[in-house]
This record gives structure tokens, sequence and C-alpha cells, in this order.
């Protein structure tokens, strides 16, 4: 980002598309590091890692596209996670992120592609980050309501944001290619667990 950071808008976006996400178990010692005070939630030494693309459409406030890895965190019986990596195309996006919430946003470039088979790529001036492929299966003709928060560090302490959303969850067959030198290397080499497409998905992101 160059010169005056964009505006965006306040708390709560109110946010809308389509979402692609994959489970990950990982050993902990291998997960990249936590805000200060978050303990990962561990089973059998491995934690639990959530990737997704998200293109984000109208008629939310904001279109854009984003990459984004999660660790699951624990908070009580409350779903939580923290997001260790995340890039988006958008510098509205970039800054009320950081701005509003302490997420970690960056810029990279993105190429959608939409249809039965989904297929997502992202890259850094420098090097490519990840790309995905998703035929989305069989899924729910009604869209349940979901709730969890996100934990980010803020100004030197912990903000738990709270994230309202529905969507039409269709399993999904996914493959992933993730440069081992790239900021997800972490996940290079390990095999994906179960995925979703989570289809027409509206969201209520903060307070």
């Amino acid at each position: 980002m160059t010169g005056n950071p964009p505006g965006y808008p306040p708390e709560p976006w109110n946010l809308a598309g389509q979402a692609y996400a994959t489970t990950w178990r990982v050993p902990a010692a291998r997960l990249p590091e936590l805000p200060g005070g978050l303990d990962p939630v561990v089973v059998a030494g491995q934690a639990i890692v959530i990737t997704a693309w998200l293109d984000y459409q109208p008629p939310g406030q904001l279109s854009y596209h984003e990459l984004l890895a999660t660790v699951a965190v624990r908070n009580g019986t409350r779903a939580t996670g923290s997001i260790t990596g995340i890039w988006v195309d958008s510098e509205v996006s970039l800054a009320g992120g950081r701005g509003l919430w302490g997420i970690p946003k960056d810029l990279a470039a993105f190429d959608f592609t939409h249809g039965r088979t989904f297929t997502a790529s992202a890259s850094l001036d420098d090097r490519w980050i990840a790309t995905a492929a998703f035929t989305r299966r069989a899924g729910l003709p009604f869209a349940p309501p979901a709730a969890f928060s996100i934990a980010q560090e803020l100004q030197g302490a912990l903000k738990y944001t709270p994230v309202r959303s529905t969507a039409r969850p269709h399993l999904a067959s996914a493959s992933w290619n993730l440069n081992p030198d790239g900021p997800l290397g972490f996940l290079a080499g390990r095999r994906p667990g179960p995925s979703v497409h989570l289809a027409d998905f509206r969201l209520t992101f903060g307070e």
C-alpha cells in the first residue's frame, strides 16, 4: 500500500459470496506463531487448521477475493479460530481488517474460475502461494446458521470478534498445491482433510 490508507466501513461488515474450505491436521510444533495467550486445539498431538478461498460478491458491502489459514484455538465451548495468514486483493479490506480487528491481511493477486469445479490461485510479487481445485458434491437445500469468533491481537491485546453466517453447505473433493517455500509452506506435502463449498453465504463480521 502507498499513500494514505483507504477508508473502510465501520463494523459490522455484512458480506456475501462463495467460500471453499478445507480442514487439515498439523503437528502442533509446525504451526505458525499464534498471538500471545492463545493455545491451539490439539488432539493426539495434531492441531486443526482451516484454509479457505472466499469470493466476496454483491449484495455484500465489499467485493474482493481472499485466501486465509485459520488455526482452531481454545476458548471455552465457543468455536474460535486465529488467522495466521490471509491475503486479499482489496486495499479497503486490508486496511479495515488490520484496523478494526487486528487481522494480518496482506495483498496478493488472485485468479478464480467458477463452475461445477472451482479453481483458484494466489500469488505474491515474488512467489506463488497456492493453487486449488474444488468439485462440489452433495449438499443441503437450506442454509443453516453458524456462529463463531476470531481471536487476534489488536493494539497489544487479544480481541475476540464475533462472526455470524448462513450458507448452503456442500461436500466437495479438493486438491491443493502449496508452495513449500511460501507462507503456507507448513501445509505443503500434507494430505487435506474434508472440504466444503459454502454456497451463497451471508456473513456478519464484527459487532
